[in-house]
């Protein structure tokens, strides 16, 4: 049964979503613009001179910071973080708060200068990183909130999906993936589509054919329609399809034949009147690179550095817990297929490789990638513990400094899993090998061979600094608050 909604429930939700967020912004900055204003100058009053001369005019600092914090608010509106396209999800609500910000302050800058008013530049430049720090801490704690409202099935799209089955199978799996995205699947069209039929393996109902995209938006109760192969429509039938929404209460989304590609990749460019999306190519070479190597040496020595003392007490753990050697080699795969010696804490009994084989052949499990033992009894009490919170991987901050891995990279995989790739998968190895990536924050052991190739690929095809940083994050998180899965 399919179950009806206003046309209005997505601006009934985004609407309070949007006060909700206006007005902890607004207390947010007034928190922070006039909690600086007295840090810095105390409870005395304290004026700005203008021109450089006293006797023409001279404003409190108060004034100057209500001002400050209104310009603030009319930017935030002005740059859209509060749009429903941008919150619930991805980096865009935190660029645009941070760009937002950055601009102001520097509006602020040249409006000082050219009219000489004496602005302290410590309330400044305390208020600008302050407030846009406590801004993205605000947003992301709503951030939490909405996660958990989305997950309950609340404060989400109703999506029509329009395309052949194959295309709108892809993309109900991938957004029933990330409810936290905020885009819920309530009925499909499909070429021949029958009513009261369903998508393959799902419970979504099938609505009518693709012609009927728009009796069936009113049917299913959806609001907004996603395209997912504009094929069967073709230009006229798109078009016609977007003049039917309701303006403002219905929205269409074309969906293009592109799968793992990372936004900053991706350019919108009208030509002749046609949409086209442009595609940067990956580039694996230049100054990317030595960036890239840069934070590696900079950060795995910063690591090694202060985690010396921990590092020295999980060794004589390890010497105590078993007989065998402190450190584990085993060889793996990295940049362009090389060979190079992973190094981690040893925990397994001694000689545990040789008993490997056996053990997957008892679990049926030889001819597969990801080579996984379910229980391993091969792990000791201490190497359970060492495992669960990913303590046993420290000694790899050496192979980042020599060069062999990176603080985040594709998974490092071993010579027989390597030998199962295809062409695909093998692009992975175009980047080194990781201490850390998303297949670390993805699922760890509990991922499958297909959805750890997917993520380390999308990796391999999006990387950026920022994005390290967002992965060395999760991942903290995530050994501090570990699943109850081991690690592999």
């Amino acid at each position: 049964m399919v179950t009806t909604q206003g046309a209005g429930t997505t601006n009934t939700w985004t609407q309070a979503y949007a006060r909700r967020l206006r007005v902890t912004d607004l207390l947010v900055l007034v928190w922070v613009v006039f909690g600086v204003q007295i840090a810095y100058f105390g409870f005395d009053s304290q004026n700005v001179s203008i021109a450089n001369n006293r006797n023409d005019l001279a404003i409190g600092y108060t004034a100057v910071s209500v001002v400050v914090i209104l310009a603030w608010m009319v930017m935030l509106s002005l740059y859209d973080t509060r749009n429903y396209r941008v919150i619930g999800g991805g980096s865009g609500e935190y660029r645009q708060i941070v760009d937002c910000s950055v601009r102001l302050f520097g509006l602020v800058a040249i409006f000082a200068f050219l009219f000489k008013v004496e602005l302290a530049r410590g309330y400044i430049l305390i208020a600008l990183p302050l407030g846009v720090l406590v801004l993205l801490f605000s947003r992301w704690m709503w951030r939490q909130w909405l996660g958990v409202k989305r997950n309950l099935g609340e404060y989400t799209a109703r999506v029509l999906l329009v395309g052949t089955e194959e295309t709108a199978l892809h993309f109900q799996r991938e957004l029933a993936r990330h409810p936290e995205e905020g885009y819920r699947v309530v009925a499909a069209c499909i070429p021949g589509g029958v009513l009261g039929n369903r998508l393959t393996g799902t419970d979504v109902p099938i609505v009518g054919p693709i012609t009927g995209a728009l009796d069936a938006l009113e049917t299913s109760g959806a609001d907004t329609v996603v395209v997912t192969g504009a094929s069967e429509l073709g230009p006229q039938g798109l078009r016609q399809l977007s003049w039917g929404l309701e303006a403002g209460q219905q929205h269409l989304i074309v969906a293009p034949s592109l799968t793992d590609i990372g936004g900053p990749r991706i350019k919108t460019r009208p030509v002749a009147g046609l949409p086209l999306i442009h595609v940067e190519t990956p580039r694996y070479e230049g100054s990317k690179l030595v960036a890239k190597r840069t934070f590696d040496i900079v950060g795995s020595a910063l690591m090694i550095a202060v985690l010396s003392p921990l590092l020295l007490v999980l060794a004589l753990l390890v010497k105590a817990s078993s007989p065998g050697p402190v450190l584990y080699k085993q060889e793996r795969v990295g940049l362009n297929g090389d060979a190079f010696h992973m190094l981690k804490f040893r925990s397994m009994r001694n000689d545990a490789d040789a008993e490997l084989a056996a053990l997957l052949a008892s679990q049926g499990s030889s001819d597969r990638p990801l080579f996984k033992v379910a229980n391993d009894p091969r792990v000791t009490t201490v190497g359970r513990t060492l495992r669960k919170h990913s303590l046993d991987e420290f000694p790899q901050l050496f192979n980042v400094l020599l060069g062999s891995m990176s603080l985040v990279g594709p998974r490092p995989q071993r010579d027989g899993e390597v030998a199962l790739y295809d062409d695909a998968a093998r692009r992975r190895l175009l980047l080194k090998p990781g201490m850390s990536g998303l297949w670390q924050v993805g699922g760890r052991s509990s991922l499958g061979w297909e959805d750890a190739i997917r993520l380390d690929l999308f990796y391999v095809e999006n990387w950026s600094i920022l994005g390290d940083i967002v992965i060395l994050w999760r991942t903290f998180r995530a050994v501090l608050a570990p699943s109850a899965e081991e690690a592999h």
